[in-house]
């Protein structure tokens, strides 16, 4: 069963709409699902960091993120692990068509989370057409060849969310090292700092080497006085 729809723009990453959400009482965790297809759409709006404009992302034992790009728009379905994969894919084709009507300008103004309600009834039709997987309709879907449903990639939550970890840290040490060096305001201009982390520990050394002499010039001329 199809459980949970989101609908979002690639470009920034912001969901735009979504289906119905159906629950059970051993299933009432939609809110997490919820959160992890936002992560998933997140991922492909970063700079392609999901490639494939098709992939099936096992999110725990039960179910399913399947999740579809066409034209700049990403279509998540979540579902049970059960549920055909190829029902799956018709059934975010169905919403690629149906999303496809719409004037593409209208959803570029866009501008807050789950605001185009239009389309949310549009996913609540299509969804009733999958329920039942042995309609003829979807038993005819079921039994047709399609290379494109044997090309889906398959890959665990577990393995994105430790790559996007991974390059978060990698961008944290970029930028740490592209920052520039800090100028003590001591010295006013990096210039001067320079000069004067180069040369301070050789001054110093000289200083105390001329003020050990200068004593040990003094000492001597005591103990000379003393003897005459």
């Amino acid at each position: 069963m199809v459980k949970m729809t989101v609908v979002g723009r690639v470009s920034d990453g912001l969901p735009i709409a979504h289906g119905p959400r159906y629950v059970n009482e051993e299933d009432d965790n939609i809110s997490s699902y919820m959160q992890q297809a936002e992560f998933i759409l997140e991922e492909i709006s970063r700079s392609g960091s999901l490639a494939p404009s098709k992939m099936i992302i096992p999110v725990d034992d039960n179910h399913c993120l399947h999740y579809m790009v066409e034209s700049g728009v990403c279509f998540i379905a979540l579902c049970d692990h059960s549920y055909p994969r190829k029902l799956a894919s018709y059934y975010l084709e169905d919403l690629v068509k149906e999303f496809e009507k719409f004037d593409k300008s209208l959803i570029n103004k866009i501008t807050k989370p789950y605001s185009f309600v239009r389309f949310d009834g549009i996913i609540g039709n299509i969804r009733r057409q999958y329920i039942d997987t042995r309609t003829q309709s979807n038993l005819s879907k079921l039994n047709a060849h399609r290379r494109q449903d044997l090309d889906v990639i398959t890959q665990d939550l577990s393995t994105i969310v430790e790559r996007r970890q991974q390059l978060d840290t990698l961008e944290k040490l970029e930028k740490a090292m592209a920052a520039p060096h800090t100028v003590s305001p001591i010295w006013c201009s990096p210039f001067l700092e320079e000069i004067a982390l180069k040369w301070t520990p050789i001054a110093t050394v000289a200083l105390v080497g001329v003020a050990l002499l200068w004593s040990r010039l003094l000492l001597t001329d005591g103990f000379t006085g003393l003897t005459f």
